[in-house]
């Protein structure tokens, strides 16, 4: 789970660059169907993983997180990404509450709600638009956690990133400036962008699903703030304050409880 959050958020710190030439939902959408030609050219999946309940059941999964990438990245243009992590969060929250069987779980989960709530600052924007793209986007996080459990039993989600990048293609055209010319530059950046943010830690968290389940996944994802708050400090120079520092303190009891 480490390593997915340090992918992402290298990945994320790439796609600023891209904010600057193409909208935010369309670097999703790059950022997504980049990703299913890697790993479709990786796993090489058969014809029959892309009809019937596997292709239905992975093309699920594939909107599931294309949804949740385009409602992030529309959040984060509008409002502070502290902010944007904080309420996404509520969808795994949710999901790991659902599963929950003892006073223990709902006692990390309490910490874990808390943890993420401080370290982001729990910042109020006036951006209604902004506020409604995240709780958007953790919706679609709660999705992409119970779907991608079903994933994790063999389906490839390069097959759901495929039908996800396929059956939105005309929107994601209807979005392309008309006046930008795609560059060698711009295709590496986007490349890079879904190798870092999706090819690999979309993977990863296969191999976390197939280990935990959706419940412990769900809550283990408390750890992509503080993954979060390291590359941040690193590539972007956002050093933590003295709240975010107790934000971090909780999650990481959170997660020590839940184990």
């Amino acid at each position: 789970m480490v390593a997915s959050g340090v992918s992402l958020y290298l990945g994320a710190a790439l796609a600023v660059g891209l904010f600057g030439i193409l909208p935010p939902s369309l670097v999703a959408w790059f950022r997504v169907s980049g990703a299913a030609v890697m790993l479709l050219l990786l796993a090489r999946p058969k014809p029959a993983a892309f009809v019937g309940r596997p292709g239905l059941r992975a093309a699920l999964y594939g909107l599931a997180t294309l949804t949740m990438n385009v409602a992030f990245y529309e959040a984060i243009a509008r409002i502070p990404m502290g902010t944007v992590v904080a309420i996404e969060f509520l969808g795994p929250v949710l999901v790991a509450a659902w599963g929950s069987r003892s006073a223990r779980d709902w006692i990390a989960l309490v910490l874990a709600g808390v943890g993420v709530l401080t370290l982001s600052g729990a910042a109020i924007s006036d951006s209604a638009v902004g506020v409604a793209c995240a709780l958007a986007a953790g919706g679609a996080w709660a999705a992409y956690i119970l779907l991608g459990s079903r994933m994790a039993n063999g389906s490839p989600i390069g097959v759901g990133f495929f039908w996800a990048g396929l059956l939105t293609a005309p929107l994601a055209w209807s979005l392309w400036p008309s006046a930008l010319s795609p560059t060698v530059s711009m295709a590496g950046m986007i490349a890079g962008l879904a190798l870092l943010s999706a090819a690999i830690p979309y993977s990863l968290d296969q191999k976390v699903l197939r280990i935990a389940g959706p419940s412990v996944f769900a809550l283990l994802q408390a750890i992509l703030p503080v993954v979060a708050a390291v590359v941040g400090a690193v590539a972007l120079g956002q050093w933590l304050s003295v709240a975010e520092v107790i934000g971090i303190g909780l999650v990481v009891c959170a997660v020590a409880l839940r184990r």
